[in-house]
């Protein structure tokens, strides 16, 4: 009586490969988004402009989010190529610790994973897509949805798990720290909206908030500015018109016209913006960007400093500007 071996299922096989490539492709993916975010500047998406990397939901305690989903995506990476790497003949007992202890930290680090980037879903879709349309999607972070999801689902089927009730303990607890993370990450974002500085949507989120104080020269030049009929065209979502405004200073930006130019911004005037668009493009030979200045019948893209606002309007005050560069606070 010959016996028959039980054959080991493709996805068992290939599992710890598959994960491998997708925590690869992550890694690349938050990578890049990590150097963009720190060195690059705004990151582009196929839509335009990546509107959720620009707002304070991109960030975490401070840091890039895409800095930990790096680092997660690293361990990932590393949890399940480990034991592939270990010769058999020569380390049998280790690689088979190796793939005994990596496979509980691969779930419980795919279920965190995917919790967190299911959150992260939410808030893209209910904050940017549902009031944006297609303009507030973003490709890297859903890419990023669907490789935890990928890595969820491998890591599931990728082994006979012996003890099914406790894998559902484990992860329920790895889940639940999960939100509590998510949540205190983001708390504090719609909590600012009446502070003075704060930079809102129309919902009442706040997006950045200005804590830099106005001398005389900057609340002095930002009457002028108003008075000759100078604009300033933005967005509630773009850092580097908070930047611009945090140079003029919490009180003198209230001073100078403003256009709100996205549709879901606070007093938005973007049919005013889409009609500047045309001129501003011809004029600039550049794309219509945040911030952008109409001074004296002319455009002038990007953040100015103060001194040539106050050159290219013809404002002869005070000019003991005191504000320097300075990245806007997030709430």
């Amino acid at each position: 009586m010959t016996s028959r071996r039980r054959s080991t299922p493709w996805i068992q096989t290939w599992a710890r490969p598959i994960i491998g490539g997708v925590a690869g492709l992550g890694l690349i993916n938050t990578t890049y988004l990590t150097y963009m975010k720190l060195f690059g500047g705004e990151t582009q998406c196929a839509v335009g402009s990546c509107k959720v990397l620009a707002s304070p939901y991109a960030v975490l305690f401070g840091q890039p989010l895409s800095l930990f989903g790096m680092m997660a995506y690293a361990g990932m990476l590393a949890l399940a190529v480990a034991p592939l790497l270990v010769n058999e003949e020569n380390n049998r007992t280790l690689k088979k610790n190796l793939e005994e202890n990596s496979w509980l930290l691969l779930f419980l680090g795919a279920t965190g994973m995917l919790l967190f980037s299911g959150w992260l879903m939410y808030v893209m879709f209910s904050q940017f897509v549902i009031p944006m349309g297609l303009a507030g999607l973003c490709p890297f972070c859903l890419a990023s949805a669907i490789f935890a999801a990928v890595m969820f689902g491998v890591t599931l089927m990728g082994r006979d798990w012996e003890d099914k009730g406790q894998l559902i303990f484990q992860g329920a607890i790895v889940g639940m720290l999960t939100l509590v993370v998510a949540f205190a990450g983001t708390s504090g974002i719609t909590q600012s909206a009446g502070a003075e500085g704060a930079i809102t949507n129309n919902a009442g989120n706040t997006f950045f908030l200005v804590d830099t104080t106005s001398g005389d020269s900057e609340i002095q030049l930002a009457k002028h500015l108003k008075a000759s009929g100078a604009k300033m065209y933005g967005a509630y979502w773009c850092p580097h018109c908070c930047e611009q405004k945090q140079l003029f200073g919490k009180e003198a930006m209230k001073e100078f016209t403003y256009l709100e130019c996205a549709e879901d911004g606070k007093n938005s005037e973007a049919k005013a913006c889409a009609a500047a668009r045309p001129n501003i493009e011809k004029q600039t030979g550049q794309n219509f960007g945040f911030p952008t200045w109409e001074v004296g019948g002319k455009f002038y893209s990007g953040r100015q400093v103060l001194a040539d606002l106050a050159k290219n309007s013809g404002y002869t005050g005070p000019q003991n500007f005191k504000n320097g560069f300075q990245v806007c606070r997030q709430p």
